[in-house]
């Protein structure tokens, strides 16, 4: 009694699994940036190299930028938007780290190419 139940049950699932597919073909989730790509354009060699090393995770969509919006203004949670960064700040926060962001070592950017990091995000201020 028990098996003949059980094949019975697993046959109306068969015969009703296309139907509830059919009904619920309607509901579907996708990615909100599904076709977005983040801008990797510069127009300097400082800016070049901020998107070459730093971009990823501070330009639009990225980790940073996504991280910094819950904790400040959206408007101004890309870096190369603020107007409050030092070149002595962003050396610091990059080689120490800061909260989630990892700390960047020399091997990975060079104190020349942190020096020119730093200057293109701080635009001028030591």
């Amino acid at each position: 009694m028990k098996r003949a139940s059980l094949i019975l049950l697993a046959m109306t699932c068969l015969v009703a699994a296309p139907v509830i597919a059919q009904r619920s073909s309607g509901t579907s989730v996708e990615n909100a940036f599904r076709g977005a790509l983040q801008d990797r354009s510069s127009r300097s060699p400082d800016e070049h190299l901020f998107v070459e090393k730093c971009a990823m995770c501070h330009r639009q969509m990225g980790m940073g930028t996504v991280i910094l919006a819950r904790r400040m203004a959206p408007e101004t949670a890309m870096l190369e938007q603020r107007r409050d960064l030092t070149a002595d700040y962003v050396i610091q926060a990059a080689r120490m780290g800061v909260g989630n962001m990892p700390r960047i070592s020399k091997g990975e950017v060079s104190d020349a190419q942190m020096a020119q990091i730093a200057r293109y995000l701080a635009k001028g201020k030591q």
